[in-house]
């Protein structure tokens, strides 16, 4: 059995640093910063996210002299279909689920926490509703499938590099969602992240890059996007 070897060590640190600066951002604005700190404030962080996300995993790869960082944007055709087939599914389902079970859960609280904290709203909800879907759901999958994932999975053993790279997928979001939901539907969400996470991972696997993983976190974006539109058109 092969046991994490230096490099591992180094990136499973360097993931849960970033995630863990990333969520204290977002617990701070959260929680103690007031919609008119920033004129912008969701521009403000997308941009702290995207040099935690792309340019710090780029340094390291740099730095530590690792290629296997930048493979995981060499495209590949292999199993385009079969992605895009599940993109298709992973949309149905979660609107399929927002349909039947949307009204058993509180969601009112999404759209006032996104516009007071991040200053969403029905105006600009769909420029930012296309960076998510696109932008968002690139850097990601960069850095929790090509940076944390597959080098893992190269430098220690394939089940913790999944486990890993999904649990960290789905806890990072547990700072961004604060006040939306009730604690059930919290925790289900979180589990939805965690088994969305090993999708990715096995798609990132086969693939040997993220192309397919993005494209089906695009569909995922897609639906709860469609599903934001209904909410802040309702509201």
């Amino acid at each position: 059995m092969r046991a994490p070897d230096k490099t591992a060590r180094q990136v499973a640190l360097l993931t849960i640093l970033i995630c863990a600066v990333m969520s204290l951002l977002d617990i701070t604005f959260t929680l103690f910063l007031p919609e008119s700190s920033l004129s912008s404030p969701y521009l403000f962080r997308s941009v702290i996210k995207a040099a935690l996300f792309l340019a710090c995993p780029l340094v390291w790869a740099a730095a530590a002299k690792n290629r296997r960082v930048a493979r995981c944007l060499v495209p590949s055709a292999r199993g385009f279909f079969t992605a895009l087939g599940t993109g298709v599914a992973v949309f149905v389902v979660i609107l399929g689920a927002y349909f039947l079970l949307g009204g058993l859960f509180d969601l009112s609280g999404i759209t006032g926490s996104l516009a007071g904290v991040a200053g969403v709203n029905q105006d600009n909800f769909i420029f930012v509703a296309l960076y998510i879907s696109f932008i968002n759901s690139f850097l990601e999958e960069f850095f929790f499938r090509g940076f944390a994932f597959l080098t893992l999975l190269k430098s220690s053993q394939r089940l913790p590099a999944y486990i890993f790279s999904a649990l960290v997928f789905s806890l990072y979001h547990v700072s961004i969602m604060i006040g939306w939901f009730g604690l059930p539907l919290y925790l289900l969400i979180l589990a939805s992240l965690f088994f969305g996470g090993l999708i990715f991972n096995y798609f990132t696997e086969r693939a040997g890059n993220i192309y397919f993983s993005w494209m089906i976190h695009m569909f995922a974006n897609f639906a709860i996007n469609c599903i934001g539109f209904i909410l802040f058109s309702a509201a």
